[in-house]
């Protein structure tokens, strides 16, 4: 019988993103269900990229499988490099690899291409990635765009496990308003930028808020001044979850366009205040959730036709209401309940 657990996460140290609020939320749960569970938290650097194959072998030299003298009975690992942690009772629920290194190899969004050096280092890392998962008793992901990626790349198989939002039982609907919200780390995989240019092609009496933190929050309010924006944008930064509950109420639309995302559960908080989302088609996850015309809009990734989709919302609240209203009905299907259930069963 399956009594003490162990979460692993790998953290950028002051970085506090979806992973990590999905760790903590998998503890919190599993604690909620009776179990005796705790979070191993070791720190994640991806550059130089040579550092790639350090933190995995660091894991690597990690046996959970006792601590103190006290038997572990599952270790449950979740993105790169944990699943190359050693326990006899391994259980991986895949957030995401290190994606540098496959879909988003060659593009904008890695560091890595096709010279010989980056070739073979992502070779050696893919083949230790097929080893290590191919180790798990039962493997999992958090969403299908999760599983795709497994079974293209590595020829694995994974069930895919929807888990609610960290702020799912706080979010509330409220009257819609004068604004669209963006939340999320301001990177360039998540593309905050088409969202600033979307408002230069939306109506004008629509404001945007942005919440997150990040190395692009300069730069994207240079683009703000330099489009013409720069009055109709609010920069919140980082907020309290009070906070964040209040905006997400008081939005006309949460504008979600991220590059292939693993799951978004932003998408989810969104619609559990009845909220619509408005996303692109290679957004990957959200789409897993957003039916065009149903429970958002879904436009080319192009800021044009992410404003066109603003304006269309602002000139019938009628629509934005229902479509929010979908959103929801969709999203309170998700619970932890089926998550922790699925995550210890005997294999």
């Amino acid at each position: 019988m399956i009594r003490t657990i162990v979460v692993c996460e790998a953290q950028v140290p002051f970085v506090h993103g979806g992973a990590e609020l999905h760790v903590r939320g998998l503890v919190a749960e599993l604690r909620r269900h009776g179990y005796r569970a705790e979070r191993v938290s070791m720190p994640f650097k991806w550059y130089p990229k040579e550092a790639l194959l350090a933190h995995a072998a660091a894991w690597r030299m990690v046996d959970l499988s006792e601590s103190n003298g006290e038997s572990i009975d599952l270790v449950i690992a979740t993105k790169f490099p944990t699943y190359f942690v050693r326990h006899p009772n391994k259980v991986t629920w895949l957030f995401h690899q290190y994606r540098a290194i496959y879909d988003l190899c060659g593009t904008v969004y890695s560091e890595f291409d096709q010279t010989e050096p980056d070739v073979r280092l992502r070779d050696t890392l893919m083949r230790l990635d097929r080893e290590m998962l191919g180790e798990s008793a039962r493997l999992f992901s958090n969403a299908r765009n999760t599983a795709a990626r497994l079974a293209r790349y590595n020829g694995l198989t994974a069930e895919p496990l929807y888990h609610p939002p960290p702020l799912a039982g706080k979010l509330r609907a409220g009257p819609l308003g004068d604004y669209v919200l963006s939340v999320g780390r301001l990177e360039t995989v998540k593309r905050v930028d088409l969202i600033v240019g979307a408002l230069a092609h939306a109506d004008r009496s629509v404001r945007l808020i942005v919440v997150g933190e990040g190395p692009l929050r300069r730069p994207l309010e240079e683009q703000a001044a330099d489009i013409g924006v720069a009055d109709r944008v609010t920069w919140a930064g980082g907020v309290d979850q009070q906070q964040l509950v209040d905006l997400y109420a008081g939005a006309l639309a949460v504008v979600f366009p991220p590059y292939d995302e693993d799951y978004g559960y932003i998408t989810l908080e969104a619609f559990l205040a009845r909220k619509p989302v408005v996303t692109t088609t290679d957004a990957g996850g959200p789409l897993e959730f957003v039916e065009n015309a149903v429970t958002g809009l879904v436009t080319d990734p192009r800021s044009e036709a992410l404003g066109a989709a603003i304006s269309r919302l602002a000139a019938d609240r009628r629509l934005a209401a229902s479509l929010g209203d979908a959103g929801y009905d969709r999203a309170r299907s998700i619970t932890w309940e089926g998550v922790v259930e699925r995550l210890v069963a005997d294999p």
